[in-house]
């Protein structure tokens, strides 16, 4: 999330999400919550430090008590610019000073508080130096749905950031992929991302032929060939909130079995998304689009979960994995993207973000899942 989102939210949004964030801590028998700069602390009050540095800043929430930020003085007129700082009491400290002493004395002496995952292990250590009754659990481990369940004006902001990536999809099928390295057809994605939107790209993956069957492969140096199929995975922020999305292209005309098998993926994700509803458990939607494989005979080469969870980040809680009980809830979004990954061969990944509604679910990524011919 950037700066630019600021214009989207109100003082009052994040009061409300502060407020549900102290009362989800209670909940979950916290003392209150420690949230570094980081995803967290721009959702929570819309403030982005000027810059990451060893200066302890700290939003401090606990229920019962006014939200307070500990920031550097040299930066504390950067945070009374943010969106949220009417919600909140700011106390900023100069150098020389000790940021721990101050903090300390917000925080319950014997308390356990749930610490933003991306918290510095130095400002943490000192903190328990400081505090040395206290105790500490992971924000995700602790509250792993703090950020699930979009309201209306998120959802806006994923539907466009899911339309911006469409729109670079429709264009980076028209461009040239036979004789061109990976990391040229990578460099298209980056810059269509950018020109439809995207402040930030997190990820341009260009896999082809056999290096399609590693989920996760960084575009190379690998030159594409007729004959290749092609997984394209890409997203990143726009206006803050995250698109990702897959699609599979061939180039040229494809074998019988590359048919095959993108047809079997496709049936898969199919059901995955078909399994989207209000109080279906995240693994309902592994098991069916899992189980669209296994029957084809490739359940052995779906190595990764269905999906993950998207917002102020592009990989987040929940996940849709078997084991994870937890409830589907309107307003969730997640990817749905199954995968079938033949060793020294190919790979086929179809992936749409998806949101749950009261009655099942909307896809935020709209191209076409059939495969596609490029040349």
């Amino acid at each position: 999330m950037t700066a630019s989102t600021v214009a989207f939210f109100t003082a009052d949004d994040y009061r409300a999400r502060m407020e549900r964030a102290a009362r989800a801590a209670a909940g979950a028998g916290l003392a209150g919550l420690l949230v570094a700069p980081g995803p967290d602390l721009v959702w929570l009050t819309g403030y982005t430090p000027p810059a990451v540095t060893e200066r302890l800043t700290l939003l401090v929430l606990a229920p019962g008590q006014d939200p307070v930020l500990v920031v550097p003085a040299l930066e504390a007129p950067d945070a009374r610019q943010a969106a949220g700082a009417p919600a909140l009491t700011l106390r900023d400290w100069t150098d020389g000073k000790d940021p721990y002493a101050a903090t300390a004395a917000l925080l319950d002496a014997r308390g356990r508080f749930g610490v933003s995952d991306n918290a510095w292990a130095l400002h943490l250590l000192a903190l328990q130096q400081a505090v040395p009754g206290s105790s500490y659990a992971s924000l995700t481990e602790a509250l792993p749905m703090l950020r699930a369940v979009k309201d209306a004006a998120e959802l806006e902001l994923m539907t466009a950031a899911g339309a911006a990536a469409d729109a670079a999809f429709e264009e980076i099928r028209e461009v040239p992929f036979a004789g061109r390295r990976e990391s040229e057809v990578a460099a298209d994605l980056d810059r269509l991302l950018r020109r439809h939107g995207h402040e930030q790209v997190d990820f341009t993956i260009v896999a082809s032929g056999p290096n399609g069957a590693d989920p996760h492969h960084e575009a190379g140096d690998r030159v594409i060939d007729r004959g290749d199929m092609v997984v394209l995975d890409f997203g990143g922020l726009k206006d803050g909130y995250g698109s990702d999305t897959s699609r599979t292209v061939h180039v040229g005309e494809p074998t019988d079995e590359e048919r095959r098998v993108h047809d079997v993926v496709r049936a898969a994700q199919e059901a995955g998304f078909r399994a989207v509803r209000p109080g279906a458990a995240c693994q309902d939607v592994d098991r069916a689009a899992r189980a669209v494989i296994a029957d084809a005979g490739y359940g052995e080469y779906f190595i990764h979960r269905t999906g993950h969870g998207i917002g102020v980040t592009t990989h987040e809680p929940p996940y849709m994995i078997e084991g994870e009980e937890r409830p589907l809830v309107p307003g969730m979004c997640f990817s749905v993207e199954p995968g079938v990954y033949l060793p020294g061969r190919f790979g086929v990944r179809i992936e749409d973000i998806v949101t749950v509604t009261e009655d099942g679910g909307r896809r935020l990524n709209t191209t076409t899942r059939e495969l596609v011919i490029v040349e």
